[in-house]
């Protein structure tokens, strides 16, 4: 038996704690930096940079959730562990900056110290000797100690060589889950052997989702607030917060409800929060991430033409927010969302066209395209129930009775 577990035999669903927002709100400050990183280097090396980052935090921040989705929040050691990762993630944080030169090291060292950590806890401190989660954490452990070594080496090293060893260190951490942790000479893990509390698992992701808009509006109210106030400025930042406002209503208004019981009612729920949760959600996040670049740009510019590079940015943002959705619907539903997909290329069409435009008209017509796509949603499910038919999260419920 393994101590300091959820008790999971409640019937209830279960939620986040009331330590997990407080843990998340370091990610909020991570995200920022994100953004910051990606705003002083709007090119093709400066976006490979801030990508490269973006995964490292989030897999420090996913790994994470897949753990309390087990333990119990209350218990002391727990906390204390989650504390300690969160003034390690806050470390990793204060170091994206100065990632890929002064502070390397301390950046490598310090998401290398949050998952070895956490898992060597996991190993030796909550899984007795024999218990169903011993075997499970130590090959993740083993896992991530391998990829550590290439954290550490690339923190030493410079230039080429430091991305080439992250890069290495990153393949290896992001590839672990699909090959199961497998680990030469030891029993192969089935998918079964994590078990997920559904409901608690699915709000967790949601709540990042929140923290990534959350961002946003920070970004660009922060941003507001230091420059000089006109009719053109205000403007921009109406749209910003409207096309923020979008990017939620996206995703909230039945996405997360019909994903959570998409996941709840799956046959393989491991490989479906792995595929769904642990490697998608990582593309909605770059959207929410990229369109706050994008707003901050216009919110600084609005009257002028973006550069190339600045309207790569201002575009980008929203397809690949929009491109997530179809990802997501493809992977938990077998289908393409064509009204998704649809918008994704209006986007692309006023990024051609943003050349000749102000950045208020390009931010204005992105802003458009998401609230006709609301619009043309909610018409679509006006006129299937008044043709009586269910709703998508109906329907899904209808055919599983049970």
């Amino acid at each position: 038996m393994s101590r300091f577990l959820r008790d999971a035999s409640a019937d209830e669903a279960q939620h986040a704690s009331n330590l997990e927002l407080f843990y998340d709100l370091v990610f909020v400050f991570a995200v920022t930096q994100v953004s910051h990183l990606l705003l002083n280097d709007l090119t093709w090396h400066g976006a490979g940079r801030a990508l490269l980052v973006l995964l490292v935090v989030w897999w420090a921040w996913n790994y994470t959730t897949w753990v309390m989705n087990q333990l119990d929040p209350d218990a002391v050691p727990v906390r204390l562990l989650v504390l300690g990762i969160m003034l390690a993630s806050l470390v990793l944080a204060i170091a994206i900056p100065a990632a890929f030169g002064s502070r390397a090291l301390l950046f490598a060292g310090a998401y290398v110290a949050i998952q070895a950590g956490r898992h060597t806890f996991l190993t030796f401190v909550v899984a007795d000797r024999g218990s169903p989660e011993r075997e499970p954490a130590l090959h993740i452990l083993v896992w991530f100690l391998a990829a550590g070594v290439f954290w550490i080496s690339g923190g030493l090293a410079s230039d080429t060589v430091q991305i080439a060893l992250w890069l290495v260190a990153l393949a290896i951490d992001y590839s672990a889950p699909l090959f199961l942790y497998r680990i030469p000479g030891r029993p192969k893990l089935p998918p079964s052997a994590w078990q997920l509390e559904t409901s608690h698992f699915a709000e967790r992701f949601q709540l990042f989702v929140i923290i990534a808009l959350g961002e946003s509006i920070v970004i660009t109210g922060a941003t507001t607030s230091q420059l000089e106030l006109d009719a053109a400025r205000m403007a921009a930042l109406g749209l910003a917060f409207v096309s923020t406002a979008a990017l939620w209503w996206l995703y909230f208004s039945y996405v997360a409800r019909i994903a959570e019981r998409r996941l709840e009612l799956s046959d393989d729920q491991t490989t479906t929060a792995r595929d769904a949760f642990t490697y998608l959600h990582v593309v909605f996040v770059a959207g929410i991430i990229v369109s706050a670049v994008g707003d901050e740009l216009v919110i600084a510019h609005p009257t002028e033409e973006l550069r190339t590079p600045e309207l790569v940015a201002a575009v980008a943002g929203p397809v690949i927010y929009l491109l997530a959705h179809v990802l997501f619907r493809l992977r938990l539903a077998g289908s393409l969302s064509w009204r998704r997909l649809g918008a994704a290329a209006a986007c692309v069409v006023i990024g051609l066209a943003g050349t000749e435009l102000p950045a208020l008209a390009v931010a204005a017509l992105l802003a458009a395209v998401l609230v006709a796509l609301i619009a043309w949603e909610d018409q679509a499910a006006r006129s299937r129930r008044g043709r009586g038919e269910a709703s998508p999260l109906e329907q899904l419920e209808a055919s599983n009775p049970g």
